[in-house]
């Protein structure tokens, strides 16, 4: 087993080597508007796994994905010749979720911001069903006591 700081070094050197890659070498169509946001290496170091996000419509995100996965082999070499380790690791590539669940988050966060304007508005203006003091002996009650 590999210490977990190095390994967190390595992921993180491996984002920038293949980020660098993306920009300089892969010629594909799409890939300039891929953004890594993370990226994981296993304990052993034989696996890479490098989350991403791509600005654009559906088709832009397609187009990028399916030019991540035709250069995956020139991005590995790149790994392998810029890193100092006895084996290069395979890499893997995941679209990252985070934008979209922030986004939708957000949302809920709206929506229940308005609810609860609309509760404390409905709040301001309620009166008892009784009276003030439901707990008030009334006059006739102690008369019969």
């Amino acid at each position: 087993m590999v210490d977990p700081a190095r390994a967190a070094r390595l992921a993180q050197r491996i984002k920038v080597i293949v980020a660098e890659a993306l920009r300089k070498q892969v010629k594909e169509p799409g890939v300039e508007n891929i953004t890594l946001t993370e990226a994981r290496v296993t304990n052993d170091l034989q696996h890479a796994t490098l989350y991403y996000t791509i600005f654009g419509d559906e088709e832009a995100k397609a187009e990028a994905t399916a030019s991540l996965e035709k250069s995956r082999g020139i991005l590995r070499r790149e790994v392998g010749k810029n890193l100092t380790i006895r084996l290069t690791p395979t890499l893997e590539f995941i679209a990252d979720e985070i934008p979209e669940t922030a986004t939708h988050l957000e949302e809920l966060i709206r929506e229940a911001k308005v609810r609860d304007a609309e509760l404390a508005a409905q709040a301001s203006q309620a009166t008892f069903a009784g009276e003030a003091d439901p707990y008030k002996k009334h006059e006739e009650d102690e008369e019969e006591a």
